[in-house]
C-alpha cells in the first residue's frame, strides 16, 4: 500500500468520524431542545395548607377547578398539592388574596401535539441521511481507488479483448486509463 493511499484512507476515516461526531452532537441537541424540567408536587392535607396560609409561607397558588386541587409554591421553594372541597374555591381564593398571595386559575389547555417526539424523529432522520451519505462517499471513493490501482497495473501491458477487462469497469467497452492510452 502506497503512502498516498494510506494518507487518503486516513483522511477519509477522519472525515467520516467527524461527520459521525457532528451527527451525534446534532441528535443530542435536538433531544435536549424537547426536554423540559418536570415539577413534582408533594401531596399535603387541607389543615396543613391552612396552617401554612396563616403562617404566611405561601408565595403563589394556582387553582385547578376540574380536579379541585391547589398547586402551591412555598417561600422555601417547595411545590405542594392540596385537595380542597369544591364549594370552597371562592372563599379560598379570597383568603389567599387577602394574605398577599398571587392567585391564578388554571385554564383549559388546548390539545397540543408532542413537539419533543417530532424533534426526535427529525433528528433521527437527519442522522440516518448523513450516515447514508458518508457511507456512499466512502464506497465511491474506495471503488475509485480500486479502479485506479487495477487500471494502473493493466495499462502497462497489452490490453486484449478477451476475458481481461479494463480494470474496475467490469467488461463492456474498454476505456483508456490515462490520456495517452488508446483502446
Amino acid at each position: 500500500m502506497s503512502s498516498t493511499r494510506r494518507a487518503s484512507l486516513s483522511i477519509g476515516r477522519a472525515v467520516a468520524s467527524c461527520a459521525l461526531a457532528l451527527c451525534l452532537l446534532a441528535f443530542c441537541a435536538a433531544a435536549r431542545a424537547g426536554a423540559q424540567e418536570v415539577v413534582h408536587y408533594q401531596h399535603e392535607s387541607f389543615p396543613a395548607f391552612e396552617g401554612q396560609l396563616s403562617a404566611g409561607q405561601i408565595e403563589s397558588a394556582t387553582f385547578n377547578k376540574k380536579a379541585h386541587t391547589l398547586h402551591l409554591l412555598l417561600k422555601d421553594g417547595r411545590h405542594v398539592l392540596v385537595s380542597y372541597p369544591s364549594h370552597e374555591e371562592p372563599q379560598l381564593a379570597a383568603k389567599l388574596r387577602a394574605s398577599g398571595v398571587a392567585v391564578t386559575v388554571e385554564k383549559k389547555k388546548k390539545a397540543t401535539k408532542a413537539v419533543h417526539h417530532k424533534l426526535r424523529y427529525i433528528a433521527g432522520g437527519i442522522l440516518i441521511v448523513v450516515i447514508i451519505v458518508v457511507l456512499a462517499v466512502l464506497l465511491i471513493d474506495r471503488r475509485r481507488k480500486l479502479g485506479e490501482a487495477g487500471g494502473g497495473a493493466e495499462s502497462g501491458g497489452a490490453q486484449g479483448g478477451g476475458a481481461q477487462g479494463g480494470g474496475a469497469q467490469g467488461g463492456g467497452a474498454q476505456t483508456p486509463s490515462s490520456p495517452g492510452d488508446t483502446v
